[in-house]
């Protein structure tokens, strides 16, 4: 394929940077599927996956904190003395309260 680009437009040559632009990256990723896909096969054909290889196994589910705290106004609104104080934690501690009196 021949192009002679000194009797291409600016648009021409513009429109053509971009299409190879796409086609490189295309390419690229390409190549690396193609690889990971290699990966995978090898660390399977060992008894692996290669998330356990490479340390990128998914992270555990942390489960939600227990409420240790309730809001003696409304029981339903909770707290579990993890993060930031809620308004009416700080209010009930101003108010003479202690925390173990709003202990769940």
């Amino acid at each position: 394929m021949d192009i002679n680009l000194n009797e291409m437009s600016l648009k021409e040559l513009k429109d053509l940077q971009s299409q190879v632009a796409k086609t490189i990256n295309g390419f690229e990723d390409r190549k690396k599927k193609e690889a990971l896909a290699e990966l995978e096969d090898k660390a399977r054909a060992m008894g692996f996956s290669l998330a356990e290889l490479t340390g990128l196994a998914q992270p555990r589910k942390r489960t939600p904190a227990v409420a240790k705290y309730a809001n003696p106004a409304d029981a339903s609104d909770t707290w579990s003395g993890r993060g930031r104080k809620p308004r009416w934690f700080e209010a009930a501690l101003k108010a003479g309260k202690k925390p173990e009196d709003m202990s769940i």
